[in-house]
């Protein structure tokens, strides 16, 4: 039995029986993704660890899958960087396990991995939340295999990643006709001996880069872009806690990214479309058109 540290804990829940799929072992998986819930009155027992998008952070975009699993969920192991909002309608009886990554408490993505297969292997509901999209710099990629080589089915649900959602709700279109023809999302944060994202090479592409995961490097990104022939003055906008009530929008060059106090998470959207305000263009209309 796998030992979970009990400050990861926040609440638990009444452990459901092992329920079968008997002879119909198709028709009773279809089933428990179609509605969440899983069939009764069978042998043998659903082993099934879902990984699901939580989107940006309004609990209003998240998907109907991934509300239909979370509202039938035994146990949800989720991120730093999931919402409150979308945390809250997890059932009460639900079992809750944080293993967000913060300065000064780092969890190993192995412990993770490992809680998941033994969370699967005793026939709970286990729902794996993960900010954005799970297979956008989620490590969902890695928590999949680590399952499937355990032998434990797998359900992936994607998510609304940051990558869009938080330009967007800053009212900034990632790609515009006439200004921004691609869109490159990239992290800002390697793990040591990882290699080392070729900021300059990236300048040259042209179009928008967002950033997710930048802020701490901020500068560095700022200084590798302009090195690799961005202009100091190309706008750049951050997006922290997108989506949220505690959105907050910032503006300003390439050159001041590296001065400009940016509160972590956030976004950092590079590029002529940082520029713009759909949003603010739109309410003004409205005003005027009043």
């Amino acid at each position: 039995m796998l030992a979970v540290h009990p400050t990861l804990v926040g609440r638990r829940s009444a452990r459901w029986p092992l329920v079968g799929l008997g002879e119909d072992r198709v028709r009773a998986a279809r089933e428990w993704r179609r509605t969440g819930r899983r069939p009764p009155h069978h042998r043998e027992h659903i082993v099934t660890v879902a990984l699901v998008g939580a989107g940006p952070g309004d609990p209003d975009l998240l998907t109907v899958r991934a509300a239909r699993l979370l509202a039938h969920a035994d146990v949800v192991v989720h991120d730093a960087l999931v919402g409150d909002g979308v945390l809250a309608l997890v059932p009460p009886d639900a079992e809750v396990v944080d293993v967000g990554k913060r300065p000064g408490r780092p969890v190993p993505q192995e412990l993770i991995s490992t809680l998941l297969v033994e969370l699967g292997r005793q026939g709970k509901q286990v729902v794996r939340l993960k900010g954005g999209d799970p297979f956008v710099f989620g490590r969902g990629g890695e928590e999949a295999l680590a399952l499937r080589a355990a032998g434990i089915e797998v359900e992936v649900v994607p998510g609304i990643t940051s990558s869009v959602a938080a330009p967007a709700a800053a009212g900034i279109p990632v790609t515009h006709r006439g200004v921004a023809a691609a869109v490159t999302t990239v992290t800002g944060h390697r793990r040591a001996g990882e290699p080392d994202i070729d900021w300059r090479a990236l300048a040259r592409v042209g179009g928008t880069i967002v950033v997710l995961m930048g802020v701490a490097q901020r500068a560095v990104i700022a200084a590798e872009l302009m090195a690799g022939g961005l202009a100091a003055d190309t706008p750049v906008a951050t997006v922290h806690r997108a989506t949220t009530d505690a959105q907050v929008v910032d503006r300003c060059s390439l050159a001041g990214l590296c001065d400009h106090p940016v509160r972590s998470p956030a976004v950092i959207v590079i590029g002529p479309v940082a520029a713009l305000d759909v949003t603010a263009l739109l309410d003004s209309a409205a005003i005027n058109a009043s």
